[in-house]
């Protein structure tokens, strides 16, 4: 398996992030830490964003200069005219933070922004922050298909989308397929659902017990398949050939070398029925009573 297509997520590092956490921030030695223990492995791209609390910041501080980093900005304010000199701004912005001369990936994290008044600006904003050399690709970030069915208009170099065991739309929409022949470059994150893949069943928030039949169902194949969470989850997302990186968040530099080992070890394919394509479950950003 090939471990280099794993990308270093870096949320935790300017925030307290995922439902599973119980650690709060990563403290900036135990980033720095986890960083080389990255590297050493191969790992060659972080994923961050301008809404990450201090992420850049930090990572700035550590040294990334050798790393491929793919940032996110947020919701431009006045889409419009005004978008080039706003995208610059902050592009720029997160250059001085990273103390790096250009990133290898730009992406929306409010990609349904360029469907309202003064789109087309807001995306011919981030071409010319690549025709200027300041980042070598651009595109967004996704909740999923629908966001992109309804973005067909626009050409992206990269996508960042959600995939994990229970959420397979990318791939049962052809999608994933879709971006291989055109060239785009796919990252996948969620491979976890921010933690509650990995969670042993009396340790959920209560708001998930309407989806008590399918814990049930996960954690029985797991013990049957002896198979643990993290191994399923990795090598569900690592067995699909046509994701170029998988996103992972790390809280610990003993996690880190948890997903390491789950990653390079041999992990059973789950059963075909065993996945939801409902939101409320599938789409961390609808978990507003967990």
């Amino acid at each position: 398996m090939n471990l280099e297509r794993l990308a270093l997520g870096t949320a935790q590092f300017g925030l307290r992030y995922g439902i599973a956490n119980r650690s709060g921030q990563v403290a900036s030695g135990e980033a720095a830490l986890i960083l080389r223990q990255a590297r050493a492995a191969g790992w060659d791209t972080l994923d961050t964003a301008v809404a990450y609390g201090d992420s850049e910041a930090r990572l700035g501080e550590i040294g990334v200069g050798s790393w491929r980093i793919v940032s996110k900005l947020p919701r431009c304010p006045t889409p419009g005219p005004s978008a080039v000199s706003w995208a610059e701004t902050e592009l720029r912005g997160a250059l001085h933070r990273l103390r790096v001369p250009r990133l290898h990936g730009l992406l929306l994290h409010q990609p349904r922004q360029l469907l309202e008044p003064g789109g087309e600006e807001l995306f011919r904003a981030l071409e010319r922050l690549k025709e200027q050399g300041l980042v070598e690709k651009t595109g967004v970030s996704v909740y999923g298909p629908p966001d992109l069915e309804a973005l067909t208009r626009f050409r992206f170099d990269l996508v960042q989308a959600p995939l994990n065991v229970l959420d397979r739309r990318m791939i049962e929409s052809g999608w994933l397929a879709r971006f291989r022949q055109a060239g785009v470059e796919i990252h996948v994150r969620s491979a976890f659902l921010q933690g509650l893949l990995l969670m042993k069943p009396g340790d959920r928030p209560p708001a998930f017990d309407r989806w008590s039949l399918l814990w049930t169902r996960w954690h029985r194949w797991l013990e049957a398949s002896g198979t643990t969470p993290l191994q399923a989850c990795l090598g569900y997302v690592m067995s699909q050939s046509l994701v170029d990186r998988v996103v992972v968040g790390v809280d610990s530099a003993r996690q880190f070398q948890e997903i390491l080992a789950a990653a390079a070890s041999a992990a059973a394919a789950p059963p075909d029925d065993l996945k939801s394509s409902d939101e409320d479950l599938i789409n961390p950003s609808r978990w507003k009573s967990a």
